[in-house]
């Protein structure tokens, strides 16, 4: 018999094998050939079966830069799957795990068909998890349009408070004395501080409280397509629906109530202009009723005013004020909290509070609130980030309780400067 040693042998020494042996020594020699021949076909086929796959996956892809492009099965699977059969086969994309997933922003995608106007920036995300697969995902990123105080460099005004509102005003409600002054006559867009408008002509209007009203198609908001959780057919009466504009923000409530209101919502927008000219509030012009467009304008000085006069009518206070509030639509109970984080601070005493937002006008919040035994009227305007206004209104809390009573506390580049 044959062994690696008498193969060792014969092979330095030269010597002949008997012809069984001699048979065995060239099927052994043929037997490695086909050997290495084999190892040679495997990994040509696990090369074009890896070619095949990443040409397919690419070819797959739509040009939309907005596309999902997955990552094939392991390495390991796929030299089976070709070792088994030479043919290659379409590689399955595997799906994502998102579980534990760690984002990290890779290279953005551009469509170069898109006008450059009109083009949205476009981020990667590998999402790498911790399992086994991972792949990489394109979404949609657009930056948020700069507010109308940015566009116009309100936010480059120095302040001792470093503040991140743009404008900012306070005043003793009893006095008129100002104690901060921030840009206070820059007229900006205002968004949902408007309601205190709203519920004041609602009011006005002496319509019975009790009465019910129905969200129609025409309350929905066709000019920044926001949502709300009033869907169409909800009915509430007015009491509900102004309680919850003026807390929760709800908007379809606000377009609903200028609606009903006599004659219908240009009457009712006519309304809010008026009472605004006979506030004496020069700088404030009012499209509609929810805040939801940027024609919606004042200045810090004017809401004062507004404050001032919303702060007589004690439903405004009271529902302002109102940490929750459920109501029934007819086909739901809802359940509804203040916007405003610091109705749930115990540490403030606040009468009247409204916030406001659209990507034109920022972070928006009026409040009158008592400080240091001294009733104030507080306008913070333009707020980039968003709980800033609600520091920016903790930092002019601590401002004045630190400051000497009776001494004038204006801190503003533009105090006494003409208006913007």
């Amino acid at each position: 018999m044959l062994n690696i040693a008498n193969f060792s042998k014969l092979y330095y020494t030269g010597d002949t094998l008997p012809p069984v042996q001699n048979r065995t020594l060239m099927k052994t020699e043929m037997f490695s050939s086909l050997r290495v021949i084999h190892g040679v076909a495997v990994r040509t086929a696990l090369s074009v079966a890896v070619s095949v796959a990443l040409a397919t996956s690419f070819a797959v892809a739509p040009v939309d830069a907005f596309a999902k492009t997955t990552t094939s099965k392991s390495t390991k699977k796929l030299a089976k799957g070709a070792a088994a059969a030479p043919q290659a086969k379409t590689v399955k994309s595997s799906k994502v795990s998102t579980r534990s997933a760690k984002v990290a922003p890779i290279a953005a995608a551009q469509d170069e068909e898109v006008p450059r106007a009109a083009r949205r920036h476009r981020v990667s995300y590998r999402m790498e998890a911790r399992g086994r697969r991972a792949a990489v995902r394109s979404v949609a990123f657009q930056p948020r349009q700069p507010t109308v105080g940015q566009a116009f460099g309100l936010h480059d005004t120095p302040d001792s408070l470093a503040l991140r509102s743009s404008v900012a005003y306070v005043v003793d409600q009893n006095t008129a004395e100002t104690l901060f002054d921030k840009n206070s006559r820059a007229v900006v867009p205002i968004a949902s501080i408007t309601k205190l408008m709203t519920a004041m002509v609602v009011l006005d209007s002496k319509a019975p409280l009790t009465e019910d009203i129905t969200v129609t198609d025409e309350d929905r908001d066709y000019e920044k397509y926001t949502g709300s959780r009033l869907s169409v057919g909800s009915e509430l009466n007015r009491e509900d629906m102004l309680h919850i504009a003026l807390m929760a923000s709800e908007n379809r409530a606000a377009a609903a109530l200028s609606r009903y209101y006599p004659n219908g919502r240009p009457a009712f927008i006519a309304a809010m202009n008026a009472k605004a000219k006979m506030l004496g509030m020069t700088d404030t012009h009012f499209e509609n009723s929810t805040g939801l467009t940027s024609l919606n304008v004042s200045s810090a000085r004017d809401l004062v005013k507004m404050v001032n006069a919303a702060y007589q009518y004690p439903l405004i206070r009271k529902f302002s004020t109102d940490r929750s509030y459920d109501v029934f639509t007819g086909k739901r109970n809802l359940a509804y909290n203040s916007t405003n984080a610091l109705i749930r601070n115990p540490s403030w005493e606040i009468g009247l509070q409204k916030t406001g937002f659209i990507n034109e006008a920022g972070e928006c919040l009026v409040m009158q609130t008592t400080i240091h035994g001294r009733p104030v009227v507080m306008v913070l305007l333009d707020s980039s980030g968003k709980y800033s206004r609600f520091a920016d209104a903790g930092r002019l809390r601590g401002f004045l309780e630190t400051e000497t009573a009776g001494e004038p506390h204006i801190t503003s580049a533009d105090a006494g400067g003409g208006g913007t």
